[in-house]
């Protein structure tokens, strides 16, 4: 079976489905008690026959001597007999069951008076079958007294159900054409008002779907309903989150094709120049590989880049210690270290220092961090990386002895290509930082380090959220 899909549907559903359960169950507590009422009324003529036979009755003698007898012609219970469609029948006899008058067929009542009758008379209803037809029987135990004697008498008047059959009928087919038109007038209503209560939605849909395919421009539904906001709210995030992934796929291919196109170009007319001749060989084969390498530095903060904006879209991390990740990455360019002699000290906390985030995105921060500093200390000079934590964040400092940087320059050195030093750098490394430190929800600032009003270094701080857990 296809599950529901359309929230009409459901809501209709939802609705209609308990109200129609309701009125079924409604319907037959009703005709049950119609039909309880009729049976009453019916059974109430039944001992009005049964008291009128009572009264004709005559005794002669006295309780277990008493001879009843009954003048009672056939013709009283006409009376009784509704339009023709049932027919009635007595019989009354003594208590040990001997015919006084009636019809002497009618099996005699051998049953037990209720103990709470409905009635102030010694009366009791049954359902048996006489000559071949259901019937309704009414038993009324009639005392009878005159000068001559007392005694007890059964009356017993029969019925056949024609009468209450109809009536029956005619009680549950009204029953049910009512509740069919309640249940149509409740589903017309309900269609009406759900058909309005979703129009919002189609409305938003028509809207969403009328946009053009480029447009992730934010949601402008200020009529929705209250119910709506939740969901227009996240559309309109997911739209933004889009239009910056987009943002960021047209800025890449747009940097990637201007940056990579001149070294590119130098490589190519280094090429030419080393097949010409102009340069010894030597010479050519070295730039061509400082070029090479360029590109391939500049190719590979690139891609960087661009994996730090997809790791941003997935919220799946780890808890990492920080320290441990900037221990792995100093062990990786000890060799730089060592190639300028620097003095290298790497500080951490005795305990960890938790942070949650991608395990490729603290050691690229730290990658970063500490190639800059390598690059821009000067041979012999000191190094030293800080790892602490205080009772909100994890910090990391990574301090060397170059010359600084001023005021205007530290303004723009965040942004993509914007290199300090133009010969010696792609301007990448510091952008990758940024952009990794504001995925984890940290800050990063570059200070000046000074000592007697000089400039004796430069340091780069970096504050992560710490982790709640170890996990």
């Amino acid at each position: 079976m296809k599950p529901v899909s359309s929230l009409r549907a459901r809501l209709l559903i939802g609705i209609l489905a308990p109200i129609a359960l309701f009125i079924v169950i409604n319907s037959v507590s009703l005709y049950r008690q119609s039909l309880a009422a009729a049976t009453t009324a019916y059974d109430r003529t039944l001992l009005a026959s049964a008291k009128t036979i009572g009264e004709e009755l005559d005794v002669n003698g006295y309780d277990d001597q008493a001879q009843l007898r009954a003048i009672v012609p056939y013709s009283a219970l006409e009376a009784f007999e509704a339009d023709n469609q049932s027919r009635m029948y007595y019989r009354v006899s003594a208590l040990g069951g001997d015919l006084v008058s009636g019809f002497e067929d009618l099996p005699v009542w051998h049953g037990k008076l209720p103990d709470r009758p409905p009635y102030a008379a010694l009366v009791d209803f049954y359902d048996a079958e006489f000559r071949g037809m259901p019937v309704r029987v009414a038993v009324l135990l009639q005392p009878v007294a005159s000068p001559r004697g007392r005694g007890m008498a059964v009356v017993q008047v029969a019925e056949t159900l024609e009468l209450r059959e109809t009536l029956a009928r005619k009680l549950l087919i009204d029953t049910l054409w009512r509740q069919l038109v309640l249940i149509s007038v409740i589903a017309a209503v309900t269609v009406v008002v759900v058909q309005r209560a979703t129009r919002p939605v189609r409305e938003l849909g028509e809207a969403i779907e009328a946009r053009a395919d480029d447009d992730l421009s934010p949601i402008d539904a200020p009529d929705a309903p209250r119910e709506l906001r939740p969901l227009v709210d996240a559309t309109t995030r997911v739209m933004g989150r889009l239009q910056r992934l987009l943002d960021h796929q047209k800025r890449f291919v747009r940097d990637s094709a201007h940056q990579l196109r001149t070294p590119l170009a130098v490589l190519k007319a280094q090429v030419q120049s080393a097949r010409r001749g102009d340069v010894p060989a030597d010479q050519a084969l070295r730039e061509i590989s400082q070029t090479v390498e360029r590109a391939t530095t500049l190719a590979n903060q690139m891609l960087s880049l661009a994996k730090v904006e997809q790791l941003r879209q997935q919220p799946e991390s780890v808890t990492l210690d920080l320290a441990e990740c900037v221990r792995d990455i100093a062990l990786d360019v000890s060799p730089l270290i060592a190639d300028k002699a620097l003095d290298f000290e790497l500080s951490a906390a005795p305990a960890a220092v938790p942070v949650r985030a991608h395990r490729w995105m603290l050691q690229e921060l730290s990658r970063n961090l500490l190639h800059n500093a390598i690059k821009h200390s000067p041979p012999g000079g000191a190094l030293w990386v800080r790892v602490a934590a205080d009772a909100q964040s994890a910090m990391l400092t990574v301090s060397d002895e170059g010359s600084g940087i001023s005021d205007e320059l530290r303004q723009r050195l965040f942004a993509p290509f914007a290199a300090g030093d133009v010969a010696s750098g792609s301007g990448l490394g510091l952008a990758i930082c940024r952009e990794i430190v504001l995925a984890l929800g940290g800050t990063i600032a570059l200070e000046n380090r000074e000592s007697g009003g000089q400039v004796i270094g430069l340091d780069a701080v970096v504050h992560l959220p710490l982790a709640r857990d170890n996990r």
